[in-house]
């Protein structure tokens, strides 16, 4: 294989220049996304990084040996050395080794393999990141930012207050139906990962800002017409000017401007810096980590947990600032 750069561009521009994806890899990757899908509910988001993974390496070993189904151990040991060597972060091939030991594991269960090369693939040591929250006032900064007197800057802010005020993920908030949203009982219902729903409170701001989105913003960028539903049957709640759900790529670009316009670092400003403000700033208010489990749709308490380490270092913070021995 040639060797290239291993800058994020370098990658994007090699992800163009490699050969296209063979007919029958992309038939097997098609078969397994369909499987995960049909067995385990498998999100749309998991099925598209499964999707790319798999036809990126597909594409790297280019019909070699059998193609993707052919592929023995030492060759997934040099696609994982290469990407080491070309600068992919160990976050990304821990993903990678998630999706080739479901793939090969999937070829075993059909009987196309009797042999599963991806069984010894331990995952990378992954560092223990903790989440970056903003501050309770960096957060009244960003909600603040938008200019509410055009319909995009009222819906911005409508988006931005319920994000916080729910704890949602940027795909659960582009992706709400108008029905979602039950302004007289404050609760909102989302679909989360897994297909998975739960009910979420609403909070006094963002029941009032809901509100005056749907009365002012929400008809003058439908422009008096019928918003078209998804391709799911639903009509979404937030729109375009194009009459259509803003897409996450978009929504992540509008916080970094209103982030900016508000003085905060647009690195930590983000779709999901909202969801982590929300949730250590409840649980530094006393929140009980299972409640917090089901509001922030978490399968697994485990995963809610990494919480208390960013609250015990706020209490830390504070007693080292304020305790006559800290």
């Amino acid at each position: 294989m040639a060797s290239v750069p291993g800058t994020a561009a370098d990658r994007r521009r090699l992800a163009h220049g490699l050969p296209p994806l063979r007919e029958a890899d992309a038939r097997a990757i098609g078969r397994f996304v369909e499987a995960a899908w049909a067995e385990h509910g498998l999100a749309r988001q998991s099925q598209d990084a499964y999707r790319r993974d798999l036809e990126q390496f597909a594409r790297w070993r280019d019909g070699a040996g059998g193609g993707l189904e052919g592929a023995d151990r030492a060759t997934l040991f040099d696609y994982l050395a290469w990407r080491h060597a070309h600068g992919y972060q160990p976050r990304s091939n821990a993903r990678l080794r998630a999706s080739l030991r479901a793939f090969y594991a999937h070829l075993v269960r059909l009987g196309v393999r009797a042999d599963d090369p991806a069984a010894l693939l331990d995952p990378p040591r992954l560092p223990r990141s903790l989440p970056k929250a903003l501050t309770e006032s960096q957060v009244e900064a960003l909600l603040a930012a938008p200019d509410v007197d055009t319909p995009e800057g009222l819906r911005d802010r409508a988006m931005l207050e319920l994000m916080y005020a729910a704890g949602l993920r940027v795909s659960e908030l582009v992706g709400l139906p108008a029905n979602a949203v039950n302004l007289r009982q404050g609760v909102v219902r989302v679909l989360g990962k897994g297909g998975k729903e739960r009910l979420v409170p609403l909070g006094e701001e963002s029941q009032d800002w809901l509100e005056r989105y749907l009365a002012q913003a929400r008809p003058r960028l439908a422009g008096g017409k019928p918003v078209p539903a998804d391709a799911a049957g639903n009509v979404p709640l937030f729109l375009t000017s194009a009459r259509r759900a803003p897409t996450r790529q978009a929504y992540w670009q509008s916080i970094k401007r209103h982030a900016a316009a508000a003085g905060i670092d647009p690195r930590t400003a983000t779709p999901h810096g909202l969801r982590h403000s929300f949730a250590t700033h409840l649980l530094n208010r006393g929140a009980d980590l299972r409640v917090l489990q089901l509001l922030l749709g978490h399968a697994s308490l485990s995963t809610t947990q990494i919480y208390t380490l960013v609250a015990r270092q706020h209490l830390q913070r504070l007693h080292a600032r304020h305790h006559p021995r800290g």
